[in-house]
């Protein structure tokens, strides 16, 4: 299906008004964090480069990476977001407000890890592929992307729900875009990215039971 940059722009719009009204005020106190970042910890602690936490929301990770000592850059599309991060954690020197869509703006090589977590579903094929080179184009040799992703499994979270627009990506009632992905779907976008772990697993941080992808790639240059 061919997407027209009017749709994907009123889509990414229309995501950024909902998050913007999530994100509208929240304290440092009631950040709470899971642990799946603890698997990758030595690679976390080893990290010698600042992290970049893309789509860093509430700033979960943000805070899980800040007690373990590392340099954070928290980026997010919602202002809200990011007004949030600036507040709660002063200790941040540099944030990013920006549409992932349309590249990073980040310097070549900067970075021995990038993080998406729950943050890179939300385009079409065409838009993550683009994304992905980025995230490449951004990590150092060698570099590790930490991330998770829907899985076509997560019922309680809009899976199958919506006008599909392309295989597993669908538009929802709200006019956003929400992709799910199976085992084929992560192979196919990481095609040309070593995987070091991929695994579906299952998050109770949101009352009902989330499905979801956590996945280790490291890039190759």
């Amino acid at each position: 299906m061919e997407f027209d940059d009017d749709r994907k722009g009123n889509a990414i719009d229309k995501a950024n008004e909902i998050w913007n009204n999530i994100h509208k005020n929240y304290d440092r106190e009631k950040i709470k964090y899971d642990d799946w970042l603890q698997l990758f910890d030595r690679a976390i602690i080893n990290c010698k480069t600042p992290v970049i936490d893309l789509g860093c929301g509430s700033g979960n990770d943000t805070l899980y990476l800040i007690e373990k000592g590392k340099t954070v850059i928290p980026c997010d599309y919602s202002k809200n977001a990011i007004e949030n991060i600036k507040k709660n954690f002063p200790e941040v020197e540099q944030v990013k407000c920006f549409d992932m869509s349309k590249g990073l703006p980040f310097e070549d090589n900067l970075t021995d890890i990038i993080i998406g977590d729950l943050s890179l579903h939300y385009f079409t094929e065409q838009q993550t592929f683009q994304i992905l080179d980025e995230i490449k184009r951004v990590l150092k040799p060698n570099g590790l992307l930490l991330f998770r992703v829907n899985s076509v499994k997560d019922v309680n979270y809009g899976a199958g729900e919506g006008k599909e627009l392309e295989p597993h990506l669908y538009e929802t009632d709200d006019g956003r875009y929400k992709r799910f992905f199976d085992s084929e779907d992560i192979e196919k976008f990481f095609s040309n990215w070593e995987k070091l772990y991929m695994r579906e697993e299952t998050l109770g941080r949101y009352g009902s039971e989330k499905i979801l992808w956590r996945v280790a790639m490291q890039v190759k240059k």
